[in-house]
C-alpha cells in the first residue's frame, strides 16, 4: 500500500471516529492504535462512560492519559478520577497531583490494585501517613488490620492500646518493627503484655529479649521466662539490668540454683 493510500484511509478513519455515535465508540474504543485514540477524544459524543471503559485498558500511554485528562478536568467526576489513578499508564507526576482527591480507603485500596506501578504504590502509602494525625480512631483500626507493612509500622509506633492490638494481628507486619518499638520509650506495660501474650510473637527470642530488657515490662513475664532462659541470656540481662537492683537479685538468684542444679 502507498504511503498516499495510507494516509488517505487513515484520514478516512479518524473521520469515522470523530463523527461516531455514542453507540459505535464503545467498539472504536478498542482500537490497538493509540493515536486514533487520541482522536477519538476529540469526538463530541464522547462521554464518562466510554473514557471509563477506555481507562480499564492496560496498553495506553501517558500522553493519551494526559490529553484525556486535561480535557475532562473542568467536570472531572471522582469515580473518573479513581480511574485515571488506577491506571499503569498514568504518569507519577499526576498520580501525585490527584492523590489528594481519594479518599483514605481508596488510597490504601490502590497499594494492592494488581498492575500498580511502585512509584504509585508508593505516592499513595506516603499519602496515607500523611493524613494519620487527623484519622478517626476507628479509621486507624481498619488500617492496623488491612494496611502495608510500612503503615502497619507507622500506626505500631503510636502505642495506642487499640491500635496496637490490631496491628499485632496484622499479616503484613514485621518482626523488626515490634523489636525497635519495644526498645522506645513510648512501649508501655499494656503493650509490652500484648507482645508477651501474643501467640504469633512471643515466641520470637529477640522479642522475648527486648521485653525483658525493658524496665516498663511487668513481672510477671520476667518470673515465666526466667527459668525457660539460657544462661547467656541471663548474662546480658544482667548486663543490662544497671539500675534494676530488684531484677538483677532474680537474676542472680537463678544463676546460684542452676549452679547448685549442676548447670
Amino acid at each position: 500500500m502507498s504511503t498516499q493510500n495510507f494516509d488517505a484511509n487513515t484520514a478516512k478513519k479518524h473521520l469515522t471516529g470523530l463523527t461516531a455515535s455514542s453507540d459505535e465508540l464503545f467498539q472504536l474504543l478498542l482500537d490497538p492504535d493509540v493515536d486514533y485514540l487520541q482522536a477519538l477524544l476529540k469526538n463530541p459524543q464522547i462521554g464518562e462512560d466510554h473514557l471509563l471503559i477506555l481507562l480499564k485498558r492496560r496498553d495506553l500511554s501517558a500522553a493519551l492519559i494526559n490529553s484525556l485528562y486535561k480535557k475532562q478536568q473542568p467536570s472531572l467526576s471522582h469515580q473518573l478520577l479513581l480511574a485515571v489513578v488506577k491506571n499503569p499508564a498514568t504518569s507519577g507526576a499526576l498520580v501525585r497531583n490527584l492523590l489528594p482527591q481519594l479518599r483514605l480507603f481508596e488510597l490504601l485500596d490502590l497499594c494492592f490494585l494488581p498492575g500498580v506501578t511502585p512509584d504509585q504504590k508508593l505516592a499513595a502509602e506516603r499519602a496515607v501517613l500523611q493524613r494519620l494525625p487527623t484519622t478517626p480512631l476507628g479509621n486507624k483500626i481498619t488500617l492496623a488490620r488491612r494496611g502495608t507493612a510500612t503503615i502497619v509500622g507507622e500506626l505500631l509506633k503510636e502505642g495506642q492500646t487499640q491500635i496496637f492490638e490490631a496491628c499485632l494481628g496484622s499479616p503484613r507486619l514485621k518482626e523488626v518493627a515490634i523489636y525497635q518499638f519495644l526498645r522506645e520509650a513510648t512501649a508501655s506495660a499494656e503493650t509490652i503484655s500484648l507482645v508477651a501474650r501474643h501467640n504469633r510473637w512471643n515466641q520470637r527470642p529477640n522479642l522475648r529479649l527486648a521485653i525483658l530488657k525493658n524496665p516498663k515490662t511487668p513481672d510477671i513475664w520476667f518470673t515465666l521466662w526466667l527459668p525457660k532462659l539460657h544462661n547467656h541470656i541471663i548474662k546480658q540481662l544482667l548486663a543490662s539490668y544497671r539500675s534494676n537492683s530488684a531484677r538483677k537479685l532474680l537474676l542472680k538468684k537463678e544463676m546460684k540454683k542452676r549452679d547448685i542444679a549442676g548447670y
